[in-house]
């Protein structure tokens, strides 16, 4: 129960996790998050809408719970990736161009990349997913070469390009000195 510093005439009730060490994380997949209610500084009123709108939902949700724990034995954990001999990284960069530089594509992947829409830009040495495909149609074209690519065993990895950093001081010849 806590306060509602924008409403002084009222509180807010919400139900808490059950206490206990056997329950994990696990037991409370698929059971409705139950939300607060808010109920008025009136003592009786409070304690009737808490019966009548809040306990019967927590009830629900705590004997899911409880059954969950009873029944439900640890789930299995996922078992490490394989190693691979070859790797992809493909860069989402800050202009927003998706693609990987040349030098850096193993041989074995870049009829794959062709096929499924990258170009190979000479300007910037890289394969690059044109934009022109849009967000789903890029995201299609990803998935089907990281499909491709990983059942001739190259490992694919995604990620962003590291954020810029604000610009460096300029060199003391480019500075104006500052007055005496």
């Amino acid at each position: 129960m806590a306060d509602r510093p924008r409403y002084l005439h009222q509180f807010v009730v919400a139900p808490l996790v059950p206490d206990s060490t056997h329950t994990k994380l696990h037991h409370f997949a698929g059971v409705e998050e139950l939300n607060g209610i808010a109920v008025p500084r009136d003592p009786a009123r409070a304690a009737a809408r808490v019966a009548q709108r809040l306990l019967p939902r927590y009830e629900e949700a705590l004997q899911a719970v409880l059954n969950n724990t009873a029944h439900q034995r640890q789930p299995p954990h996922r078992s490490p990736l394989p190693q691979v001999a070859q790797v992809l990284t493909l860069t989402h960069y800050s202009d927003g161009a998706l693609g990987t530089p040349h030098e850096s594509v193993p041989v074995d992947a870049r009829m794959t990349l062709h096929t499924f829409g990258f170009q190979c830009d000479p300007h910037q040495a890289a394969f690059l997913l044109p934009t022109a495909y849009r967000d789903t149609g890029r995201a299609l074209r990803v998935h089907a070469v990281v499909q491709q690519l990983t059942a001739k065993g190259i490992g694919v990895s995604l990620r962003h390009s590291a954020p810029t950093t604000s610009a460096a001081l300029p060199s003391r010849e480019g500075r104006v000195p500052a007055p005496l």
